[in-house]
């Protein structure tokens, strides 16, 4: 039986914002703790990617006690508090999904639509609001941030590494933002898989994770391009969608480690 194992864990507290690597995680109802926890939007509430601003791309983010730093190129960096009940309830809509934020304050707001020239603020999902997942995938209450639609992406180090003896130029994981990675499998194994079991944790894998322009923007200077959407469509695309990696739902809290093995306990 291979030995597949954890290798790498990734969270984004920011939507659309670089992530930060993890050696552990703990994983609350939501997914990891504050993953997706702010997000960025338009004056009317909706959100904002980069799909529309490449330039997100270029924003870091990092952990500090109480909250969140931004770091951008030219830009002094600027601390986040985690949560405020001082700023105002707002509602904000993630794809077709409405709930209630909260402002993150004038700071950001100013500090973000200075560096990326366009009006916006953060906000962020406090504890007492919630945004339910998809019910044809998800059991009921299981709930997520600020992700696109689910808690937790998965991708085999091994399907990128298929992958790039098929590009040019060579992509790293972070183009497709996955929260865990997993190596010691055959690549793109994680497609017939239904149902895992990491360390103590059980996940279900229940929708494969159809890939936008996101992946085509280069983290280190925001520019776009066509790959890896160009090569992934030729042989990973099924209707109008291309497809790279695995989301995945989560059956109770617990703690991911790297290095913690990987059992597959349910399969195609």
């Amino acid at each position: 039986m291979a030995d597949i194992r954890l290798s790498t864990i990734y969270f984004y507290p920011v939507k659309s914002l670089r992530g930060i690597g993890l050696q552990r995680a703990p994983l609350g109802r939501r997914g990891i703790d504050y993953d997706r926890h702010w997000m960025l939007v338009d004056d009317a509430g909706v959100f904002i990617t980069q799909r529309q601003l490449p330039r997100m791309a270029l924003i870091s983010t990092s952990l500090v006690p109480g909250g969140l730093r931004l770091s951008a190129p030219g830009m002094p960096d600027l601390d986040v508090a985690l949560e405020s009940a001082a700023h105002r309830p707002l509602s904000v809509r993630v794809w077709d999904d409405i709930c209630t934020a909260r402002s993150a304050g004038d700071a950001p707001r100013r500090w973000l639509s200075a560096f990326l020239d366009c009006a916006c603020r953060l906000v962020y999902l406090p504890p007492d609001s919630r945004r339910l997942v998809d019910t044809n995938f998800a059991q009921a209450g299981e709930e997520t941030g600020f992700s696109d639609g689910f808690p937790l992406l998965l991708i085999s180090q091994t399907s990128l590494d298929d992958l790039n003896t098929r590009l040019q130029t060579p992509l790293p994981m972070q183009r497709f933002r996955p929260n865990l990675v997993v190596e010691g499998c055959l690549p793109y194994a994680e497609d017939g898989w239904r149902r895992i079991r990491v360390g103590d944790i059980i996940l279900r894998l229940v929708k494969a994770c159809s890939r936008c322009a996101i992946t085509t923007v280069d983290p280190e200077t925001g520019g776009k391009g066509a790959e890896p959407l160009r090569t992934l469509s030729g042989y990973r695309k099924r209707g109008n969608k291309v497809y790279f990696g695995q989301n995945l739902l989560h059956q109770a809290a617990g703690e991911l480690r790297v290095g913690m093995p990987v059992e597959i306990l349910e399969g195609d």
